[in-house]
């Protein structure tokens, strides 16, 4: 049975087992079912043109920077305005091969492509929103010393990627810290790095993607209220300054709503890494953040 949205045919069948998660269900068919209609990138797409194709996410090659400081200086002004103007930015060149990349997408494909008998948290918001995501997903936190995990097509590649990135992060941190004029030890003496919050999303082939969301604000980047894509360039990864890094610069630098759109080919995979701190200190006190206090002054006071 089906009905109208706007010009799209859905199924209004409320029947759907939600525990088989998206993968459960995409084989095979036509029109998806009500729960993962979005109403609101309907009315966006019915109503305005709010993309925009003229404008591009800045891209920073890291090649260098530790031998050559004038490389380096230049690579950190570009940061900073990159944080300050966008809250995105593509890294090049910043040291994990694009073998292991690639290895880790494939582990992901073979993960959620095995027998559906298999048990994880599929999509943590399959039951709360309206309009549930095109996706289903397998997180984990990991640090440098971390045991390795049991899914087995995927346990070698995640602790080589988990480690490369966390190194890869570091650098990053440094080099944002150096952007907001701080000492280059300073986020990551703070802790910014301490875990790596691993979440691992496959998108699904979709039979009607223009009435869905992959990842709710996500991928695609609103920019002076435009939506402007990022573009896919390989060996490339895609820099989020995130909600934390925002508040402790006092919005120096800025964080971005993004979004995924769902896509009719697939699937589409993608590996979000959190840089995140640890909940309390070794003492098992909880940490209290807030503005960097080099950053805060009579003429700039905390906002």
């Amino acid at each position: 049975m089906g009905s109208k949205t706007s010009e799209f045919q859905v199924d209004s069948n409320l029947d759907y087992d939600r525990e088989t998660g998206v993968k459960g269900i995409d084989s095979g068919v036509t029109k998806i079912p009500r729960i993962f209609i979005d109403q609101g990138i309907i009315l966006e797409k019915n109503n305005t043109d709010c993309s925009n194709n003229q404008l591009s996410v800045p891209i920073i090659a890291l090649q260098g920077i530790n031998e050559d400081s004038a490389l380096r200086a230049e690579v950190i002004n570009q940061v900073r305005n990159a944080c300050a103007n966008w809250g995105f930015f593509q890294v090049i060149h910043h040291g994990i091969p694009v073998s292991v990349l690639d290895e880790m997408i494939d582990g992901i494909c073979q993960f959620h492509e095995q027998n559906t008998e298999v048990l994880y948290l599929r999509n943590y918001d399959l039951y709360k929103p309206k309009a549930t995501n095109w996706r289903d997903s397998l997180g984990c936190i990991m640090s440098l010393d971390d045991p390795a995990h049991p899914q087995s097509c995927l346990n070698d590649i995640v602790m080589d990627y988990s480690k490369q990135v966390l190194t890869l992060g570091f650098t990053l941190f440094e080099l944002l810290s150096q952007a907001l004029g701080l000492n280059p030890s300073c986020l990551n003496d703070l802790g910014c790095a301490d875990l790596l919050l691993l979440m691992r999303h496959y998108y699904p082939p979709c039979p009607q993607p223009k009435l869905i969301m992959g990842t709710t604000n996500y991928k695609d980047i609103l920019h002076h209220n435009y939506w402007i894509d990022v573009p896919c360039i390989p060996g490339a990864l895609v820099v989020n300054v995130g909600d934390l890094l925002q508040l402790i610069s006092n919005e120096k630098f800025k964080s971005m709503n993004h979004r995924v759109l769902a896509k009719w080919a697939g699937p589409k995979i993608s590996v979000a890494c959190f840089l995140i701190m640890q909940a309390n200190n070794k003492e098992n006190e909880s940490r209290l953040y807030g503005q960097i206090k080099e950053l805060l002054s009579e003429n700039n006071p905390p906002i």
